[in-house]
């Protein structure tokens, strides 16, 4: 399987329609089971910092003045996250800036970069937790502690673990289903759309299709 890229955003608001920009950007690279790569940065577009924002993040406008510009963290990041299917937690919302900032620094867009989200799919597997916020996801499972949430890198790596975990648990639930097939990002995509009592069908038929295209690759005995 390819690298997947965990990302997290922090930002000055909750969406980039109502002028919001991001402040920080973090990426994890995981593959074969492990973190294999790490990138973060501050990122200056110029934006304000509301003092809300700052006591939550700890990022201040000051921070921001020294850090890099925007354009060149997007550009830095495309090239890290390259061919790389992306994951985030609650993805609609990291998708959007990424969207915008990836529009802002001018970046041709990567194909590969599409994203499963790990707050949908924690509410498929994980019914049972209190809550599908990143910090009780993480008490639940008991995931390691990377510092300060709502810093880009800490809630990253925190994802990342999730993902890690989300893989294993739904491999070892439908093992039987799966017949060998890794969870892969394609098969994440697939489940965090599927209704929540219909796990089961769904991946059958995912997997179901997915032996017959391999089947018609092969193409017939000679």
């Amino acid at each position: 399987m390819p690298a997947i890229a965990v990302i997290d955003f922090e930002t000055t608001g909750m969406s980039p329609a109502q002028g919001a920009r991001a402040t920080e950007i973090a990426a994890v690279l995981v593959e074969d089971g492990e973190v294999v790569g790490r990138f973060q940065s501050l990122m200056n577009s110029g934006a304000w910092v509301p003092p809300f924002i700052e006591q939550l993040t700890g990022i201040s406008n000051a921070m921001l003045r020294n850090a890099p510009p925007a354009r060149a963290v997007m550009h830095e990041l495309m090239n890290f996250t390259r061919g790389c299917p992306l994951v985030a937690h609650n993805a609609a919302f990291d998708r959007g800036f990424w969207a915008a900032e990836v529009a802002l620094a001018g970046c041709a867009p990567d194909p590969a970069h599409d994203f499963a989200c790990t707050l949908l799919l924690s509410r498929r597997l994980y019914p049972q937790a209190p809550n599908h916020r990143l910090g009780t996801l993480a008490a639940l499972h008991r995931l390691p502690d990377h510092g300060r949430a709502h810093r880009a890198l800490a809630d990253a790596l925190t994802t990342a673990h999730l993902l890690l975990r989300l893989q294993a648990d739904v491999g070892e639930r439908y093992a039987a289903l799966l017949a060998g097939r890794a969870v892969d990002h394609g098969l994440l995509c697939t489940l965090q759309r599927a209704p929540r009592r219909q796990l089961d069908r769904c991946l059958q038929q995912a997997c179901s299709g997915a032996r017959a295209s391999r089947g018609r690759e092969a193409g017939p005995a000679a």
